[in-house]
């Protein structure tokens, strides 16, 4: 069963009106979640990529990553939980896990379910929750894995509007 249906959320969804790259975060973060989540990509076998700018590497411990000298450039972790549906996660701080997703593929309920499978999964790794702003709105959610809900849930109301049925 989904955790959200399509027609509820279709408008959170629409990169003309929510911005192409929205911002997913795990708020209260550690080291050790980073390592959580590095370990869950690797046990899922999802498709990844660690880059440092443009050099390709494997993957180092969390710990050393988030322990870089400040000046240093920032890396990327990009995950690919189905063959459509890229994440990134940016190493900014060890406090919070931030990535990114690409709306334009996420659309329909098969996309959204594996988006809602994979904030599932990190949220229950973690033990967190897992949320997602629109574009440049930080700390103003839409939707997100709530941990005591077990599931992916909305959490913000979209305009009253028809948008959802013509999708």
């Amino acid at each position: 069963m989904s955790d959200l249906l399509w027609a509820d959320v279709a408008y959170f969804f629409d990169p003309d009106l929510m911005g192409a790259l929205p911002d997913a975060h795990v708020p209260g973060a550690s080291a050790e979640d980073w390592q959580a989540l590095l370990d869950l990509v690797a046990e899922r076998g999802w498709k990844y990529q660690y880059s440092v700018g443009e050099i390709v590497l494997p993957v180092p411990p969390a710990q050393t990553v988030l322990s870089r000298p400040a000046d240093a450039e920032c890396p990327e972790l990009r995950v690919w939980p189905s063959t459509d549906v890229l994440a990134i996660f940016r190493f900014l701080a060890a406090e919070e896990i931030d990535f990114d997703v690409d709306l334009r593929e996420l659309q329909g309920q098969e996309r959204l379910d594996v988006f809602c499978r994979f904030l599932r999964d990190i949220g229950r790794r973690l033990g967190k929750p897992v949320l997602m702003d629109p574009e440049g709105d930080y700390g103003h959610p839409v939707l997100g894995f709530d941990v005591e809900a077990d599931r992916v849930v909305l959490l913000a109301e979209p305009p009253l509007t028809d948008f959802g049925s013509s999708r």
